[in-house]
């Protein structure tokens, strides 16, 4: 039984890591903590992981042990991304259909998972256990500090989408084998559900397609749902910085067509998200929103903000490490970009 009660001055919410674990230990020693009997600590702050620990980086199981063991102390806490999501759906099979799984295992999910799976070895008992410590994971965070809250979730914060999780996941928001069955099965309301909180709301461009960081058309752009007075398709499209037309050139910038703005924020309490592969320098979405990921494995930088209770966000909290060349691991042509899958 933990004795430590010692007073929290402040949370430190860490944007996404994938798998680069030296730039994780910069980003930490920056924020000052301090590593002590195997667990890096601070003296009146806790640190927050918005998920997305693994895949693309060179140290994917030394990753996920640092913060294990920052959460077994009480020194940290933590939320799903995506990709502990995807890997938990790659693990499980459908009960009616052996050998075939919740994500299936097809050329483009087994490149984007590669660099886990190559260091657990599907199937192992070492990726069993990580496997079984990801479903132990809440999908979102409400964090309070003399009577102030913070919202922590990894895409986007919904109330009306995540009352529909509600009913599927276990207890503390966690994912359980019904949960991933039911929220992997297209068309159904729980994976609409878990596609806008782990990945946020999308809009449809209108006809207009673009090409990703993979070289995939998209016909559809995250929708900045952080901006209720978004009125037209060029305000409330977030396409990404370094996509192209089709045919290879410039992308062009979206017209001002009149939309219906849905899945908008407008609450008072303060959010902060990873996901979207922002670029340095750090900016703010709004007062009340923040994005942290600065896309570490693209020779971006990893990002927290540093909460200490109060009621707007301030651009000054945000604290970076940047990547060096040599810790980059995204190939050139395919980084930068929200994360789609």
């Amino acid at each position: 039984m933990r004795t430590d009660v010692r007073p929290i001055e402040g949370y430190d919410v860490v944007g996404d890591v994938h798998g680069h674990h030296d730039v994780l230990v910069r980003l930490l020693a920056r924020m000052d903590y301090v590593e002590r009997d195997g667990v890096w600590r601070h003296p009146t702050r806790k640190a927050v992981f918005l998920g997305d620990l693994i895949d693309r980086g060179a140290h994917q199981v030394e990753t996920v042990r640092l913060v294990q063991r920052m959460i077994a102390a009480g020194e940290a806490q933590m939320v799903v991304g995506n990709h502990e999501f995807n890997a938990v759906a790659y693990a499980t099979e459908w009960p009616d259909r052996p050998g075939s799984y919740a994500r299936p295992h097809d050329e483009k999910n087994l490149k984007q998972h590669r660099r886990f799976l190559e260091e657990t070895d599907f199937g192992s008992p070492l990726h069993g256990e990580l496997i079984e410590w990801f479903c132990t994971i809440p999908l979102w965070l409400e964090l309070e500090l003399n009577g102030r809250r913070l919202r922590v979730v990894h895409a986007c914060w919904n109330d009306g989408e995540m009352d529909v999780l509600r009913e599927a996941l276990g207890e503390g928001f966690t994912l359980t084998e019904s949960a991933v069955l039911a929220t992997s099965t297209r068309g159904s309301r729980e994976y609409q559900a878990l596609e806008l909180v782990l990945k946020g709301p999308e809009i449809d461009m209108g006809g207009r397609v673009y090409l990703d960081k993979g070289r995939h058309e998209r016909r559809k752009a995250r929708l900045r749902w952080w901006n209720p007075q978004a009125r037209t398709l060029r305000d409330a499209a977030l396409v990404p910085w370094n996509v192209t037309a089709p045919d290879g050139g410039a992308f062009a910038p979206l017209p001002d067509d009149p939309i219906d703005m849905k899945h908008t924020y407008t609450s008072d309490v303060p959010v902060v998200v990873g996901h979207y592969w922002e670029r340095p320098p750090a900016k703010l979405w709004s007062p009340k929103v923040a994005c942290v990921d600065y896309s570490v494995a693209a020779r971006g930088a990893l990002g927290a903000y540093r909460w200490s209770g109060e009621r707007d966000l301030s651009i000054d909290n945000v604290v970076m490490v940047p990547t060096s060349d040599a810790e980059a691991t995204d190939e050139p042509g395919e980084a930068g970009g929200p994360d789609t899958d």
